[in-house]
């Protein structure tokens, strides 16, 4: 089975970044910027349809989990072996297939701008202009840190949702220009989740259940 780029890796081979340049615009930034921000510390839980897309055009779809801070989980559809679970630390990719588990602190993954409310984009966020003003487009980078990779969150304006926001998906770059697009549909804001949701099952010899 050919594998796709794993979401944490998700990817963006964006046009030139255009900064405004206008008082106007800059102040506007910021605000979208303090927007984006209230909106990840609203959010404290979510349930989203899912579907992948890397740079190849393939496509997985499947169910992702999220509750703050940083808990965040990857169920792929039926057939694909792989498994992408936040615990709160670290973002985990367990492949069934081949009995492999990777782990990387969420903080060196272009999630963590999404699954970390303690982050101030402001520090390392620019808004990217857009033809449609109800889309609010937002890209995070850390420069200090470039093998971390991009992440640019895309959001629609919608004043039914958490901070006038709704999360349409993302695209990222990972440090080897992997580029992967992410699509959420069917989002569902506060229900309970649970911990356990975020347990997994390690698959190499002498597995047990983990949370971590």
């Amino acid at each position: 089975m050919k594998r796709i780029v794993a979401p944490l890796m998700l990817a963006l081979a964006a046009a030139p970044l255009v900064v405004p340049t206008l008082p106007a615009a800059a102040q506007q930034g910021d605000a979208d910027l303090s927007r984006v921000n209230a909106y990840i510390r609203a959010v404290t839980t979510m349930t989203a349809d899912f579907s992948q897309t890397d740079r190849n055009g393939q496509t997985l779809t499947g169910k992702l989990t999220l509750k703050q801070p940083g808990k965040i989980r990857f169920q792929y559809q039926k057939g694909v072996p792989l498994l992408i679970v936040g615990d709160g630390k670290a973002l985990t990719v367990i492949d069934y297939e081949v009995r492999q588990v990777q782990r990387w602190p969420i903080g060196n993954s272009p999630l963590g701008a999404l699954i970390d409310p303690s982050k101030d984009l402001s520090k390392f966020g620019k808004v990217i202009p857009t033809d449609d003003p109800s889309i609010l487009s937002v890209q995070a980078r850390d420069p200090k840190r470039p093998e971390f990779g991009t992440i640019t969150m895309i959001f629609k304006r919608d004043a039914a949702s958490p901070a006038g926001l709704q999360l349409y998906g993302w695209v990222a770059l990972d440090s080897q220009n992997n580029r992967t697009a992410v699509r959420l549909t069917n989002q569902r804001y506060g229900a309970p989740v649970e911990d356990s949701a975020f347990r997994w099952t390690d698959p190499r010899p002498r597995g047990r259940s983990a949370g971590g």
